[in-house]
């Protein structure tokens, strides 16, 4: 089978750049302050993004403070009893989660001697850890290159970059993933992927995207299918 239409692997060069620049300049005025954003440290963003899995953010700003204060470091987490993890989780709901990250922090501290590992392999060998966890951590830890593709950041690069849609939903699925690995600039991994998110949740939202005022609409090929009625 030939690649499906409107499918380009390697994204123009000329787009890319005007799609980091653009998006970068409204996250600089309009990215949200979030308390997980004022670390680097791969642990606290670990729980961070472990509690936003299927969860709302204001709800995830209830718990995360109190948790790090519960357990501060990764080996405090490791050396609690599991029924205490569970109970400070309480409220949060999806407790698999708090089973998983538990386990994580076991592991690491067992296997890494309590230091996280930097390469998105090694971090998606932890209990509970995906490829959009492991690539959260390698860049807003390490400011690695490493995408993530979460529903928000789906959505942007999708309606960005996609004319239409791949055959195959495995295709697709390589396709975004391509694109989001694509739109990273060098040494700025941190505030991309945070950029990505932010746009995602605000502007280019699911439902009623605020396409009047987007800085990206003159690249958005869904603006464009929308404009010409497709």
């Amino acid at each position: 089978m030939g690649k499906s239409r409107g499918y380009r692997p390697s994204p123009d060069p000329g787009k890319v750049k005007a799609f980091q620049v653009r998006l970068l300049a409204w996250f600089r005025q309009n990215g949200r302050n979030l308390p997980w954003r004022r670390t680097r440290d791969p642990y606290k963003i670990l729980v961070s993004e472990v509690m936003l899995q299927q969860t709302q953010v204001e709800r995830v700003r209830e718990y995360y403070g109190r948790f790090l204060r519960e357990y501060p470091t990764v080996r405090d987490l490791a050396a609690a009893r599991p029924a205490r993890v569970r109970e400070s989780w309480d409220g949060l709901g999806y407790y698999a989660r708090a089973r998983n990250l538990h386990a994580a922090a076991r592991t690491i501290v067992r296997r890494h001697n309590g230091r996280f590992p930097r390469q998105v392999e090694e971090l998606q060998a932890l209990p509970g850890v995906g490829r959009y966890t492991a690539g959260a951590v390698a860049s807003f830890a390490y400011d690695e290159p490493a995408p993530i593709l979460d529903t928000n950041v789906r959505r942007v690069i999708g309606r960005v970059f996609v004319r239409r849609r791949a055959a195959r939903p495995a295709g697709a699925e390589r396709r975004l993933w391509g694109l989001a690995q694509a739109v990273i600039p060098d040494g700025d991994a941190w505030a991309m992927n945070q950029a990505l998110m932010d746009f995602g949740a605000t502007v280019c939202t699911a439902r009623n995207p605020k396409c009047p005022g987007c800085p990206l609409r003159s690249l958005c090929a869904f603006y464009e299918r929308r404009r010409l009625g497709g």
